[in-house]
């Protein structure tokens, strides 16, 4: 277990395999190595509720986890829990990754089930939150996604863990910048953090504490509101 709450929020952490589908990479190792496990392999837990749980991406991040030396399960939801107790299956994990996908689908399945509130007890209880996407936003209080179309629209029904906007995908996809922009200039979203394809953003607490890559050149960026629009600074983050 980590000595403080900790979550990393992701733009990245899986690539694909040379022999196999996914391989996780340095971000997600990051959050392993956060955990602090030390003595047998570190449990990681990846949930896939994003994409519906399919059988291929459950296959894929469980032969990911194999090549990397974790003890893997993973939590699925469709078309029942795979586990007696969800909650008690998380709080057992040294890790959490949650993989990308449809993050309006993600909150909307996970509260019907009281995921909200198993993920609030396995982040109090020094569990690594840590995911790519979808599995970033879902911790911030909000964000912008595509969960509802192909126009970027507002998510703001996040899990709340962390009192901040995300944005995702910041260098990637060019709608995503100008409307994390709009969205924290008009007060749609609070004070926001977003991260450029293959850089997390640690968490200690609530605190923001450090940037991270797993690629040269991309950045992370602070958005703050002042009167009707927003004022972006970027963070350069630290190479993995």
């Amino acid at each position: 277990m980590a000595a403080q709450r900790t979550i990393l929020a992701t733009s990245g952490g899986l690539r694909p395999g040379e022999r196999t589908y996914f391989e996780f990479s340095e971000l997600t190792q990051f959050a392993v190595d956060l955990a602090g496990v030390t003595g047998r392999a570190p449990r990681l837990c990846t949930l896939a509720t994003a994409c519906g749980d399919n059988p291929h991406v459950l296959h894929a991040l469980a032969e990911a986890a194999k090549v990397a030396g974790y003890e893997h399960s993973h939590l699925q939801l469709f078309t029942m829990p795979n586990v007696p107790d969800p909650a008690e299956h998380l709080l057992a994990q040294d890790v959490i990754w949650v993989m990308g996908g449809s993050v309006a689908n993600l909150l909307a399945v996970w509260r019907v089930h009281a995921l909200d509130e198993a993920m609030r007890a396995a982040w109090e209880a020094g569990v690594v939150l840590t995911g790519v996407s979808a599995g970033s936003l879902c911790w911030h209080t909000g964000g912008t996604t595509d969960s509802f179309g192909i126009d970027l629209r507002p998510v703001t029904n996040g899990l709340g863990l962390l009192p901040y906007g995300n944005g995702v995908h910041y260098d990637a996809e060019e709608r995503r910048r100008p409307l994390m922009q709009r969205l924290v200039g008009d007060g749609t979203l609070p004070e926001s953090y977003c991260t450029d394809d293959g850089v997390g953003l640690l968490y200690r607490d609530t605190e923001m504490v450090e940037a991270v890559s797993e690629r040269d050149g991309a950045g992370a960026y602070h958005l703050v509101r002042d009167g009707d629009a927003a004022v972006e600074t970027r963070i350069d983050p630290r190479r993995l």
